[in-house]
């Protein structure tokens, strides 16, 4: 089992930027990748960033050059800073983990809250 602990989430005017964190269990020690995710209520969950052991990353067309993913793997930790934030960017943001297909988490977190007001 792998647990993700996410945190950072809050109240932001649009423009502003937002730091993101996610605190890892030990069992993600082993290859495999942290990403994030977000989720607007009756919307399907959308994929953001991901970062894979070696630091390799992915970026949704939707955030790409607005968002930065980076993971310490010796604190097992994950972090996704968002710039220039819209409105559009509201929704619940959860850390997750794959050792597989990054499309299909295996461990999700409980998610944090990002608001982005007009």
């Amino acid at each position: 089992q792998v647990q993700l602990s996410e945190s950072g989430g809050g109240l932001v005017q649009a423009g502003g930027s937002l730091r993101l964190s996610c605190a890892a269990s030990d069992r993600s020690r082993s290859a495999g990748t942290l990403a994030w995710f977000r989720q607007v209520p009756g919307k399907e969950r959308e994929f953001v960033a991901a970062i894979s052991r070696s630091g390799l990353t992915f970026y949704a067309d939707s955030v790409k050059g607005r968002c930065t993913i980076s993971r310490d793997n010796a604190k097992n930790t994950v972090n996704l800073q968002i710039d220039s934030l819209k409105p559009e960017d509201t929704a619940v943001y959860y850390c997750t983990f794959s050792t597989g297909s990054i499309a299909n988490p295996s461990y999700w977190g409980q998610g944090t809250q990002v608001t982005v007001s007009s």
